[in-house]
């Protein structure tokens, strides 16, 4: 499977599934975070062959997951998350959430259809020159980047979900009986005494 082909599969199930899950304002559920990326990760898993791990193939994938990483951290500040008045944290993706998603994707997808039918020739040279494994190592560097991106979105949800459930969460007033030990209190006396 070519370039093109492997980001068009991967990028458009990938931009599908987020645009469908996080625009507008939804609950924001375990369920709801986690399925794109088991979309992301089938999406790679169906359509990259191999992941060369010869030369700097290593360096290249890092480097697309670290951009993924940063890419999906970006986007995701993007999605405002709220309470309701029903207790639900919800998170509200608008216009700007969505364009980023698709500015992203669809810089993979030219990116790649580039590498096949515009500069397939600097690439080639580019992947000899860096020892790199030709245009499979492209491949999988892009497809680790559209699946960190989705990672990191997901991450980023699951810890604002946490946070806000931990903001609305009433704390029981502790007396000083429930908290307070011996030592304590003698220590607080000595330090009171000073």
């Amino acid at each position: 499977m070519g370039q093109f082909t492997t980001a068009l599969i991967t990028c458009g199930s990938i931009l599908a599934v987020i645009l469908a899950t996080d625009s507008g304002n939804r609950r924001i559920t375990t369920v709801r975070t986690t399925i794109p990326t088991l979309v992301a990760v089938l999406a790679v898993a169906v359509s990259v062959d191999s992941f060369p791990t010869a030369g700097n193939d290593m360096s290249l994938h890092l480097a697309g997951i670290g951009i993924g990483a940063i890419c999906g951290l970006v986007v995701s500040s993007l999605l405002g998350v709220h309470s309701d008045g029903a207790g639900d944290v919800r998170s509200t993706g608008g216009p700007g959430h969505a364009a980023v998603w698709i500015l992203l994707c669809a810089g993979q997808i030219l990116f790649a259809y580039g590498c096949e039918n515009w500069f397939g020739a600097r690439m080639t040279r580019f992947t000899a020159d860096y020892q790199l494994s030709g245009s499979d190592v492209l491949i999988s560097s892009l497809a680790l980047m559209s699946l960190s991106m989705v990672t990191a979105r997901t991450a980023v949800l699951q810890s604002r979900l946490r946070a806000a459930r931990a903001a609305t969460t009433p704390v029981a007033e502790a007396g000083p009986d429930d908290t307070d030990t011996d030592a304590d209190r003698s220590h607080r006396q000595q330090r009171g005494a000073r």
